[in-house]
């Protein structure tokens, strides 16, 4: 299912920048048609390559949008925030209403007045599975009434489940919670999700239909476009391995900034010549190449 709520993110969320990255963290993470997934600030920075400053703000604007919702009353492993994309759990149920009937139906574009399914108690308990249970507190928990969680996100007391993968013994001032919960996106983590690094990541499909559908790669052309792949893989050669949604977003984003090489040749002459003619100087040789491109004879001197 995680999908089909990514590709709802790619087709019909209106986030942009960091915002889009979180969703589409989160929308990868997503198990059912539900659209509910948990994550940590931590994790986020660490699958966006955003500071945590950024993820927060990025959480309170997508919450702000309607995109993004917290479920205050559920928590994930390590007591991570819980969350849900409304607007994609309404186009799924939309899309799977309107397939019931006629598999090959054409279904609308979302709109925001498609009702949300709601979540109940089967469906809370088939979140179990996933980890995410309802959450042991009270309703003035500050870590689930702001949509980023608080600093600390302090963890269970419960021992970490085997299945949440290794734990390091050491982190840093600015990932203060890597000692209290599963890495993500690493082999053998609670994700599951595969990770590998720029230099072996290839574009997918949805990637280069995008970069024909957006005309980058008629403004790039398909050598353009080759050389500009070429020069995100040099750039993020160096980077830690990422899912392949992450990569996709980073190289989509790096793709729309190329320019495409297009330069004049101030050396061209008269005729077509590329050299300099004998006895020109390259002031001359300029100034002929100006001349040409404005059609003009060049001055001898005798007018």
């Amino acid at each position: 299912m995680s999908v089909n709520a990514r590709e709802w993110v790619w087709e019909h969320s209106s986030s942009r920048g960091t915002a889009r990255l979180v969703l589409l963290s989160i929308a990868d993470r997503v198990a059912d048609g539900k659209c509910v997934a948990w994550a940590s600030v931590a994790s986020l920075v660490e699958r966006t390559n955003a500071s945590r400053t950024a993820v927060r703000d990025a959480l309170v604007a997508l919450d702000k949008s309607g995109e993004l919702k917290v479920l205050s009353h559920l928590e994930g492993p390590q007591r991570t925030t819980v969350y849900r994309l409304p607007r994609a759990a309404a186009w799924l149920a939309k899309v799977a209403a309107a397939r019931r009937e006629d598999p090959e139906a054409y279904v609308e574009p979302p709109t925001d007045s498609d009702p949300v399914p709601e979540l109940d108690d089967d469906d809370e308990k088939d979140l179990r599975r996933y980890g995410i249970w309802p959450k042991k507190g009270t309703e003035s928990d500050p870590s689930r009434r702001n949509p980023a969680g608080t600093e600390s996100d302090p963890s269970r007391r419960n021992p970490t489940p085997r299945r949440a993968g290794i734990r390091p013994h050491h982190g840093t001032e600015s990932d203060p919670q890597n000692r209290r919960e599963p890495k993500v996106n690493r082999k053998g983590s609670s994700s599951g999700a595969a990770v590998t690094s720029a230099t072996d990541w290839q574009v997918d499909p949805a990637s280069h239909t995008w970069a024909r559908q957006e005309g980058h790669l008629d403004r790039l052309g398909e050598e353009g476009l080759r050389a500009a792949d070429a020069k995100w893989r040099a750039h993020r050669a160096g980077h830690a391995p990422r899912a392949a949604a992450a990569w996709a977003a980073d190289w989509r984003a790096w793709i729309a900034r190329e320019h495409a090489p297009v330069r004049p040749n101030l050396y061209a002459l008269p005729g077509g010549g590329s050299a300099p003619a004998g006895g020109m100087t390259r002031s001359e040789a300029h100034t002929a190449a100006l001349l040409a491109a404005l059609n003009e004879p060049m001055p001898t001197g005798t007018e």
